[in-house]
């Protein structure tokens, strides 16, 4: 069994994108998958309760069978910070008891992608980030790069973060934001000169970006030395 912790530079940058299609090149291996979205603000009033629309994005791309709490277990109405909307909704979600849902989890699939929230240092609560959420579940990283403007630095310094947290970065993924920028190959080649880890992919814009159509530009061969570490 394997697990990942998808990470972005930044919120908006394509992470449950790159997931769902990482997830669809997994199934096209021969590998069962799954997925959880421990955290997710902007959510949506249904009547079966809320629901956000990256945790189902996740359920439709995953070959596992989970229920939505299983994969979402902290679902939050307002599209802001995780640790705001947590507090007006009266709720303090804590690493210890989230790590523990996604360990329960872990061994139920061959690969578990578990993705995280706007960027690396996103706050959970007063005291806890996503970060500190994924040093618990003690996952490689695969990082999403949001390509455009500003994203050699927001690389770097991620990547930078992630190391300081002592976790292995096992990859990352170019995710091109904005078609028409500029020197577009130039930044992705600045990034990946820069980056100890294998660039897995560079997805490029598209108006539709379904996991097939992401998974046919992922080369997860490059993960073959990485996987579940001890908990």
């Amino acid at each position: 069994m394997s697990g990942f912790f998808i990470a972005g530079t930044d919120t908006g940058v394509g992470k449950t994108t790159i997931a769902c299609g990482l997830l669809q090149a997994w199934a096209q291996a021969g590998f069962r998958t799954q997925a959880i979205k421990p955290v997710a603000a902007g959510c949506e009033a249904t009547a079966q309760g809320l629901r956000n629309d990256d945790a189902l994005a996740l359920m439709a791309a995953m070959s596992a069978s989970l229920e939505y709490a299983q994969v979402n277990p902290v679902a939050l109405l307002p599209a802001i910070a995780p640790h705001i909307a947590a507090r007006q909704a009266g709720l303090r979600p804590q690493v210890r008891a989230l790590a523990a849902h996604g360990t329960g989890l872990l061994n139920r699939a061959d690969i578990t992608l578990v993705e995280g929230a706007g960027g690396w240092r996103v706050p959970l609560n007063d005291e806890e980030t996503l970060a500190d959420l994924a040093r618990a579940l003690n996952l490689p990283v695969i990082l999403v790069v949001g390509v455009r403007l500003g994203c050699i630095n927001h690389a770097l310094l991620t990547a930078e973060a992630i190391a300081a947290d002592g976790l292995p970065l096992a990859g990352w993924v170019a995710n091109v934001l904005d078609a028409a920028m500029p020197e577009q190959a130039a930044t992705i080649e600045a990034v990946q000169q820069r980056l100890a880890a294998p660039l897995l992919g560079v997805v490029p814009w598209h108006p539709d970006p379904q996991p097939d159509r992401i998974a046919s530009h992922m080369d997860i061969t490059k993960l073959a030395g990485f996987g579940r570490r001890t908990i």
